[in-house]
């Protein structure tokens, strides 16, 4: 008997120690520290979220999630090879090896999570589903679309919040359904559809950049749906899940903490705050924990800024989206964006 809690506590001590080794970076870090690149599989184009511009320079915050990831495990957030993908293709892409790590508006379900041998990581934009309608039609609510043809891509949530929203209320809508995102819009524009439906960060997005006057359409105020979305990649790599989820993580802590791509440098010489010093790698070493090295999370902020400067720049109130912060705005801000703490 006297023994008993003695040999508890050693198992238990030996377990705790065991938490602190080193991790081992994986064989998907392994694979892209070889080729000197992660490719991230994205959007074809949705301005605010992944488009390449005229020069083939991709931004948005998907975009800056694999840059981010890029300058944590290469040390440079340009040793990225970006591949637009459709949303029907998207899974097949990761599944398959051909993308390490899929960034590309795409929202966490039970089913994509249990079923396709593909790991969530975590949220980087709160979304739901809406509804945009031109001003000249009259329709003010959702509701009103009674018998209306609405225009939606294939292959997306948001095709099957469409049916469920419309038996539901007893709308008895009429799809329009297309495979390719520039067909939706091409037919919602060329008045094909009296509505088009899609997350609304989406609608934002697609009014700014693909309307004639964005004054001439209106999103409708009914959210329908849920929409958390996120980057995901295979499971069966924890080493790379975690590496992943962490870089986002590590992107909120540093804006709740006050570092800035701006002030990296003079917080990690000078701050004495213990917070700061373990995002920065000034004091703990966090990234041996992920196979990296301790100086990981500072360059993915140096590279992309914190949280709140990649969405400011992409898709907030002085970006041509002018999304406002709403839940994505911090926890003690008023939002729900809440990172486990780096410890």
């Amino acid at each position: 008997m006297t023994f008993k809690p003695l040999s508890t506590l050693a198992i238990a001590v030996a377990a705790l120690g065991a938490l602190a080794l080193p991790a081992h970076a994986g064989k998907t870090l392994d694979g892209i520290k070889a080729r000197g690149q992660v490719i991230c599989g994205v959007h074809t184009g949705l301005a605010g979220f992944s488009a390449a511009d005229s020069n083939g320079k991709w931004s948005g915050i998907d975009v800056d999630i694999c840059r981010a990831v890029a300058a944590a495990t290469l040390g440079d957030g340009d040793k990225v090879k970006y591949v637009p993908l459709v949303a029907q293709a998207r899974f097949t892409a990761l599944q398959s090896g051909e993308v390490d790590i899929l960034s590309r508006n795409t929202t966490f379900t039970l089913t994509r999570d249990a079923s396709l041998g593909l790991s969530q990581t975590a949220v980087v934009y709160y979304d739901g589903q809406g509804f945009m309608v031109p001003v000249k039609s009259k329709i003010k609510s959702a509701k009103q679309l009674k018998g209306q043809t609405v225009c939606v891509q294939s292959g997306t949530t948001t095709e099957k919040n469409l049916t469920d929203y419309s038996k539901a209320n007893g709308l008895n809508v009429k799809p329009v359904v297309f495979e390719k995102l520039d067909a939706v819009e091409g037919a919602y524009f060329s008045g094909r559809c009296i509505a088009y439906t899609t997350d609304a960060s989406g609608l934002a997005s697609v009014r700014n950049k693909s309307a004639k006057n964005p004054a001439d359409h209106l999103i409708l105020p009914e959210l329908i749906s849920k929409e958390p979305l996120g980057p995901m990649v295979r499971r069966g790599d924890d080493e790379w899940t975690a590496i992943v989820k962490w870089t986002v993580y590590g992107l909120l802590e540093a804006e709740e903490n006050g570092v800035t791509a701006a002030n990296v440098d003079e917080l990690k010489a000078n701050s004495k705050d213990p917070v700061v010093g373990r995002i920065l790698g000034s004091s703990d070493d966090t990234g041996k924990l992920l196979g990296l090295d301790k100086e990981w999370l500072a360059r993915a902020v140096k590279t992309t800024g914190n949280y709140g400067e990649i969405f400011e720049r992409n898709v907030g109130p002085k970006s041509d989206l002018q999304l406002p912060r709403g839940l994505n705005n911090l926890w003690n801000k008023g939002g729900i964006q809440y990172a486990p703490p780096i410890r």
